[in-house]
């Protein structure tokens, strides 16, 4: 009977120290990503290419698509900045555990090779978004709409697995947009898709 009160200020202290932990994650990356409009590009994107899709008019679905490729050009020149200044952040505050739950001391407590470097990780997005919005692989509009749809709920998963889990991360993802993160890991790029498991598994 005395393991269990034990057992529960175990529980108790490592929550405590978990949610510190999160709080300052997402407060570091809250005070990078707040220099830019990265949430509001990707949700007037993700929003344009289903208006896009579901028209019928010709004329209106050229000049909806034009406003599209600049919208995606400002999102990759936003990301691309916001990756360049989250690279500056000591390796420390920006390494965080592969393991499917959260630990406090991640970086102390864990081999090397069991931790993600976020600045690598924002990094990797940072170059599909914009190899998308370049097209340089000469994508079909739906191919490449659809795609980049991918690219960018991928790299939302990602600041939410860094700011709290993976699996809190996926149920974001899975609610916020009704897609699981597999079906989204198989609709990135092959490019973007090697990249990224080389750093997360």
């Amino acid at each position: 009977m005395e393991l269990l009160p034990l057992l529960v200020l175990v529980f108790i202290v490592f929550a405590v120290f978990r949610a510190r932990e999160q709080a300052r994650r997402i407060a570091l990356l809250g005070s990078v990503l707040g220099q830019y409009r990265i949430e509001q590009l990707m949700e007037n994107l993700t929003e344009g290419y289903l208006r896009w899709v579901g028209e019928n008019d010709p004329d209106r679905r050229t000049q909806i698509w034009g406003t599209l490729q600049d919208t995606e050009q400002a999102l990759a020149s936003q990301f691309g900045r916001f990756a360049a200044d989250f690279a500056k952040v000591p390796a420390p505050l920006a390494q965080f555990g592969k393991l499917p739950f959260a630990i406090p001391w991640a970086q102390q407590l864990l081999p090397r090779d069991r931790l993600i470097d976020a600045r690598r990780l924002f990094e990797l997005h940072a170059r599909a978004i914009q190899t998308l919005a370049a097209n340089t692989d000469g994508l079909a509009q739906k191919d490449k709409a659809f795609t980049m749809t991918a690219e960018l709920y991928l790299m939302q998963h990602s600041c939410h697995w860094f700011c709290r889990s993976r699996p809190v991360a996926s149920a974001r993802l899975l609610a916020r947009h009704h897609t699981s993160y597999e079906q989204v890991l198989a609709a990135v790029t092959p490019s973007t898709r090697r990249a990224y498991e080389a750093l997360v598994r």
